[in-house]
């Protein structure tokens, strides 16, 4: 003998889902184009680009200058102290 159980009907629940406007006006002052890139930009980061090689070439023209090392030299012509070099100050 089969019995054939059948479920009670549920009530079903229905959901309300809010859904944005999809294009809201912009706050006054503020057009359509706010917030987006304009030639201007493109000069100002090429200007930054140009002075950080320029920086970076002086620098290693300086660091290619310094001795390989600064031991310091007892011989009476070779600079002797810091202060003599104009380095202490008081």
């Amino acid at each position: 003998m089969n019995l054939l159980v059948v479920p009670a009907p549920v009530p079903v629940a229905h959901t309300v889902v809010a859904v944005p406007v999809q294009n809201p006006e912009p706050p006054p002052g503020q057009g359509e184009e706010f917030g987006k890139a304009s030639p201007v930009a493109l000069v100002v980061i090429i200007m930054l680009a140009l002075a950080t090689i320029v920086l970076i070439r002086s620098m290693s023209k300086r660091i290619r200058r310094l001795p390989s090392s600064f031991e310091r030299s007892d011989e009476p012509g070779a600079g002797g102290d810091a202060a003599d070099a104009g380095g202490g100050r008081d």
